[in-house]
């Protein structure tokens, strides 16, 4: 039987984030129990006609932990769980609390993402959290009191009128408290965010790209001397406790993607539903549009892009097991370029970035894919 992961999006918040992008809702509660309806159609519709090994579960957002902890019962009630040895569920502080972290963990929930992004208040203030400090630190408490042991604290570095020093007292806090996993983001402003406005009127001012890297570059000697192994650009973890959703993502396997703009790479197709609401409320997770129908070129190619992202690299090996090819020899012209531009290395049969490549992926992916 085939092994793919879950993916199931949950668009409602609180309050929308300042810096945020992605398909969410802050003023659209009362559609949640319509939306749980046609959530639960869609789950229960492919598994009625499609039989997989679930590996791993992720539910996202949106705010998870916003929405009645019933609905995330009876979502993963419907999702085989007998092969997932990974179930995560996104966590903001002021939307959780300890009898929905009981019906997580009872449910079979084994992995918290709790988003802090700082632990200055005045930062959390300016890019639009409803959170402080001190409310972070009583979820985390109050989960680790329940039994959570896998949890994952998300930070940020570039944001505005932030300094090295507020990294470091960020890091020492949270590394005392011994989270198993921290991802680390820079902030990347996308256009029609309430942070671009600000940052357009000249009411914010974002640190300069040194600076920003100087940030990266603390972070990642600071975590690695705290016994955290860095595993893929803005993720660190300790040993056996790497995010097994998104490895299997990075490493090219499959994925179905439930809920409101999901998205899907499933038999070389990657899909996605609708992101508009009112549509998926209409039955519109029926209709799903194909991204990219992939051959074997695309295949190989998007392979070596994803495989970048692993602080380990490619393995040359790997790829001739997976696709019967050198790619040395297959991508010759763009591996040569990125090598003589200082961003690659290729040595002991493994292709990965340098630390300049690093660098420049860190700042922005898209720019250096």
């Amino acid at each position: 039987m085939k092994k793919i992961g879950v993916y199931v999006h949950i668009p409602f918040c609180m309050q929308k984030c300042y810096y945020c992008d992605f398909v969410s809702f802050a003023n659209q509660n009362v559609l949640q129990k319509e939306y749980f309806k046609e959530l639960i159609k869609e789950i229960k519709d492919f598994f009625s006609k499609n039989e997989y090994e679930i590996s791993t579960i992720y539910i996202g957002g949106g705010t998870p932990s916003f929405v009645d902890s019933s609905y995330i019962k009876e979502i993963l009630e419907l999702i085989p769980q007998n092969h997932a040895n990974e179930i995560t569920i996104e966590v903001n502080p002021g939307t959780v609390n300890i009898e929905k972290l009981k019906v997580y963990k009872e449910v079979g929930i084994n992995r918290l993402s709790i988003g802090l992004q700082s632990t200055q208040d005045r930062l959390l203030k300016q890019i639009g959290r409803i959170h402080n400090f001190e409310d972070f630190l009583s979820t985390y408490n109050m989960a680790k009191d329940i039994g959570f042991d896998n949890i994952n604290v998300d930070l940020m570095i570039g944001l505005p009128n932030q300094s090295i020093q507020d990294i470091k007292q960020s890091l020492e806090i949270i590394t005392n408290l011994e989270p198993k996993h921290i991802s680390v983001y820079s902030l990347i402003v996308e256009e029609n965010t309430k942070i671009a406005d600000l940052i357009e009127r000249n009411v914010l001012q974002l640190p300069d790209e040194e600076l920003e890297r100087n940030m990266y570059w603390y972070v990642k000697n600071y975590l690695e001397l705290k016994g955290y192994n860095h595993y893929e650009i803005s993720n660190f973890a300790k040993k056996g406790f790497e995010s097994k959703h998104n490895l299997d993502c990075w490493n090219q396997e499959e994925y179905i993607g439930f809920g409101l703009a999901a998205h899907s790479y499933l038999n070389n197709t990657r899909f996605s539903n609708t992101d508009n609401l009112n549509n998926y409320l209409n039955n519109g997770w029926k209709n799903k549009t194909t991204q990219e129908e992939q051959d074997e070129i695309s295949k190989k190619y998007e392979y070596m892009l994803l495989g970048l992202r692993k602080i380990e690299g490619i393995s040359i090996q790997k790829f001739k097991e997976n696709f019967g090819e050198n790619p040395l020899f297959l991508f010759r012209n763009e591996l040569n370029k990125l090598v003589d531009e200082g961003l690659l290395i290729v040595e002991n049969d493994i292709i990965k970035l340098t630390n300049k490549g690093l660098d420049l992926a860190n700042l922005v992916w898209e720019k250096f894919v």
